[in-house]
């Protein structure tokens, strides 16, 4: 069983900053990506970033710039670094984790239970 745990969510201000991290545990043989999507009230939910084991990025042109996506390869856990936040910001953040449980699996997608990121004055 895989379980992504985020945490990091909140209220801030326009302008402002929150670091969101992402913890993947269970039975884990290899994760090649992870990343962080995004869903605001009545849109489909989007990629923000994702990172590589190698360290490859990827950013949604909204955030570039302004979020930083990294990652601790041995505890599992990526972080998404949010600056200068904007309430068009403001969604349910997804943890997404694409990994083996063996050698003999194939990559599949998991995903953690959201954390909500609001931004307004």
């Amino acid at each position: 069983q895989v379980q992504l745990v985020e945490s990091g969510g909140g209220l801030v201000q326009p302008g402002g900053s929150l670091r969101l991290s992402c913890a993947a545990s269970g039975s884990i043989f290899s994760i090649y990506a992870m990343g962080w999507y995004r869903q605001a009230p009545g849109k489909q939910r989007e990629l923000v970033a994702s990172i590589t084991s190698a360290g490859r990025t990827n950013y949604a042109d909204s955030v570039k710039g302004r979020f930083t996506i990294s990652r601790d390869n041995p505890k599992n856990t990526s972080y998404l670094q949010m600056n200068n936040l904007k309430p068009e910001d403001t969604a349910v953040y997804y943890c997404n984790a694409v990994l083996m449980l063996s050698h003999r699996d194939t990559y599949n997608a998991y995903w953690g239970q959201g954390t909500q990121v609001t931004v307004s004055s």
